[in-house]
């Protein structure tokens, strides 16, 4: 049983049309089709990876190398006052491969945050417990 290939690797494939805007060795950046506001980039690798963390070690310098061009890129093209650059793992990710959004940003234009309510710590314990559980996942995951 074949499966059908995902939607970014149809357009590196060139399958699918997309606004292509940069064009890394590992990389390829191209026009949001829902943007967040005119100008909304997402850079993929070339390569088919879900997630960040499934990404190969040497992809990682170049993906966001590449990121942080285009985040100056856009910043400059739409005459934005910044750049949101953000990475969804799993959650929120409408299309099963990797991508980095690259999203002109302007004082006052709306968004909010991390477009989410914000939940604090319980308390200082509460917040001692979850540094502690994260310390003890980054060693597992570097050892």
């Amino acid at each position: 049983m074949t499966s059908k290939p995902c939607t970014f690797c149809r357009i590196v494939a060139g399958d699918i049309d997309a606004d292509v805007v940069f064009e890394g060795e590992a990389t390829l950046g191209f026009l949001d089709h829902r943007p967040l506001f005119p100008g909304h980039v997402l850079l993929i690798p070339r390569e088919h990876h879900e997630v960040l963390g499934e990404l190969p070690v040497d992809l990682v310098a170049p993906l966001f190398e590449d990121a942080r061009t285009l985040s100056k890129a856009v910043e400059g093209a739409m005459d934005a006052d910044g750049t949101f650059v953000s990475v969804n793992n799993r959650v929120s990710q409408s299309v099963p491969h990797l991508h980095v959004h690259v999203i002109p940003r302007r004082f006052k234009d709306g968004l909010r945050g991390f477009f989410w309510p914000r939940n604090p710590y319980e308390d200082d314990a509460h917040r001692a417990r979850v540094a502690q559980q994260l310390r003890e996942a980054v060693a597992l995951v570097t050892e």
